[in-house]
C-alpha cells in the first residue's frame, strides 16, 4: 500500500473555507468528538490525497462523513463517494457515513458507533469515565 500525502498544503485554503463554513449537523457532531471526548484526537477537515474528510482521527484512521440532505437525489454523486470510500479503505482507512438527518435525530447512536469502533481498535483509549455524565448507556 502507498500511503498518500495528507494535509496537502495546496488544499489549506479549502480546508480552512470548509472548516469556517460547516453545515449545523457537522458542527453538532464536532461539539461531541472534538478535545479527546471520546479518548483520541478528532481533526476537521482532513485531507489525503485529493479527499478531505469531515472529520479523522489519525490514530485508528477513522474518517467521519456528514452527507448533506440532497447528497442522495445525484447518482453521479452517490458513484464518487463509492470511489472515494474505496480509495480511503485502500489506505487503510475506515470510513463511516452518516446523513444530516441521523446527526439530528439520531446523534447517540452515531456516538456509539463511533465509541464501538475506537474500542475495537484500541481497547485502553476509551473509558465510561471519559463520556458525559448524562450520556452514560447502561449494559
Amino acid at each position: 500500500m502507498i500511503k498518500a500525502p495528507r494535509n496537502k498544503s495546496d488544499l489549506k485554503s479549502v480546508r480552512s473555507i470548509l472548516r469556517a463554513n460547516m453545515p449545523l449537523p457537522e458542527v453538532i457532531l464536532w461539539q461531541r468528538i472534538r478535545g479527546h471526548k471520546l479518548g483520541l484526537k478528532f481533526r476537521r477537515q482532513y485531507s489525503v490525497e485529493n479527499h478531505i474528510l469531515d472529520f479523522f482521527a489519525p490514530a485508528i484512521k477513522l474518517g467521519i462523513e456528514i452527507d448533506g440532505d440532497t447528497h442522495f437525489r445525484n447518482k453521479q454523486a452517490e458513484e464518487k463517494d463509492f470511489l472515494r470510500d474505496r480509495f480511503l479503505k485502500e489506505q487503510g482507512i475506515i470510513v463511516l457515513r452518516f446523513t444530516n438527518n441521523e446527526v439530528r435525530c439520531s446523534l447517540d447512536s452515531i456516538i456509539y458507533k463511533i465509541e464501538s469502533i475506537i474500542k475495537n481498535a484500541h481497547p485502553l483509549l476509551i473509558s465510561p469515565s471519559r463520556v458525559p455524565e448524562g450520556e452514560r448507556r447502561s449494559g
